[in-house]
């Protein structure tokens, strides 16, 4: 819901300020007048033509300046996970509206075709200093526009394409954005730099094109890095391509440490980029190395918000990971010891309860866990997989923490939604 809300009043803020300059005589000629000049449609496909490129160039602004992950972003988004998906979407949408702007662009020949070119308004007066840049931003922005298309689509189409290629792709976007700009600034109408609409997008294209230089530069997180390295490195289970992988990292002594439940932004090859992961392991939990270096627990799975209220836990495969950080941080003795927590039911799914590696250690924890911690296991081979009408012999408002397969966090978001008062919580880390 708030990426919804972020997104459309960011569109309805634009949309006013474009409102505010519009031309008082927009909508007081007919579409078609008595002579056959249709002044009226080239009135509102020149307006369309403006509005639609706001919306779309404003939408990228917002997606460039997101992926900067800024640490005050997470609070009123939800976490660092509902900042990669308002990301995600304000991508998205700046690529629809960007199909928009071309349409009405292209509208012209349509036009022409019916009613000629009698009606058709003069050029807007653009910044006189780029009057005779014109062309080369017109032909700019629509070779940014074929390229934002593709990569939008590529991101959208997963399996299309290998993560490097696709990362080296997407790392082309402040350079679209760039080149988009320009097309802007160079022929964005001499009349939309009054206020508010001008102090508006300035502000939204030099935000936008300073974090589209700053990820350019390899700039994004440099200023809270932390240089570890590994420390230990073992398979979980039978060892097979679907394993799990643990790793234990030993961090320098400017670690500022973490809470149970949190996830990490790590590079293990330069060429990768950061990647978010699990911290599977509470503080203070595996000590440190020889040398002094606090250790903590890698296992590869992104992981959404943390909070320390939750009532229901359900976890799928190795969305198992980051309640395990949080059954530790309840263990007898845990550092700092746990307070103002809840009592737990947790559901766990799992292919097989017979073989899955990390089911015995989960009891464990579970069974010491302080406050108590209530494990269902729901094993596909056995024939128990989890329905979400399952959960409503839990009393009670159900808080309700997800952390797995998209099919099982849709079926239980969608039931949600109806007469039992649930809430639910998941990771929405998409990388692509």
């Amino acid at each position: 819901m708030r990426i919804k809300i972020v997104l459309g009043g960011w569109l309805l803020a634009i949309t006013l300020a474009w409102l505010a300059v519009l031309p008082p005589e927009l909508g007081v000629s007919p579409l078609v007048d008595a002579q056959g000049a249709a002044t009226g449609w080239w009135q509102l496909r020149q307006q369309a033509l403006y509005l639609s490129g706001l919306w779309s160039i404003g939408l990228m602004a917002l997606a460039m300046v997101l992926a900067l992950r800024l640490p005050w972003l997470e609070r009123p988004l939800g976490g660092m996970d509902q900042v990669y998906r308002l990301h995600k979407w304000a991508g998205i949408s700046a690529a629809l509206t960007a199909i928009l702007h071309w349409g009405a662009d292209e509208s012209s020949d349509w036009i022409k075709g019916l009613w000629g070119r009698a009606g058709r308004p003069a050029r807007d007066a653009v910044l006189p200093w780029l009057t005779d840049a014109r062309g080369f931003a017109k032909d700019l922005g629509e070779m940014a526009f074929y390229l934002l298309l593709a990569m939008v689509a590529i991101t959208l189409l997963t399996r299309l394409l290998a993560y490097k290629p696709w990362r080296f792709l997407h790392r082309a976007m402040p350079l679209v954005f760039l080149a988009l700009t320009l097309h802007t600034v160079a022929l964005m109408p001499l009349t939309f730099w009054t206020l508010p609409l001008g102090l508006l997008m300035g502000t939204l294209l030099a935000l936008g094109s300073l974090a589209a230089v700053w990820s350019l530069a390899g700039w994004i997180g440099r200023a809270r890095s932390h240089a570890g390295h590994i420390h230990a490195v073992r398979t979980l289970g039978d060892g097979g391509a679907a394993a799990p992988i643990e790793v234990i990292c030993a961090l320098p002594a400017s670690w500022p440490g973490h809470r149970a439940g949190q996830f990490a932004f790590v590079r293990f090859d330069a060429s990768e980029g950061a990647h978010p992961f699990t911290i599977a392991s509470a503080p203070g939990s595996l000590g440190t190395s020889a040398q002094g270096e606090p250790l903590l627990r890698l296992v590869i799975k992104p992981l959404g918000d943390y909070t320390r209220t939750q009532q229901v836990w359900v976890a799928g495969g190795v969305g198992i990971t980051p309640f395990l950080a949080l059954l530790e941080a309840r263990q007898p003795g845990a550092t700092p010891a746990p307070s103002k927590l809840q009592p737990v039911q947790m559901h766990y799914c799992t292919r097989d309860a017979a073989t899955d590696p990390l089911l015995p250690r989960l009891r464990t924890l579970c069974a010491q866990a302080q406050p108590p911690v209530t494990l269902t296991v729901h094993g596909d081979a056995q024939g128990q997989r989890l329905r979400p009408q399952d959960l409503e012999a839990t009393p009670g408002p159900l808080d309700i923490w997800f952390c797995g397969p998209q099919g099982l966090g849709d079926a239980l978001h969608a039931h949600a939604s109806g007469p039992r008062p649930w809430r639910v919580h998941r990771e929405s880390f998409a990388m692509r």
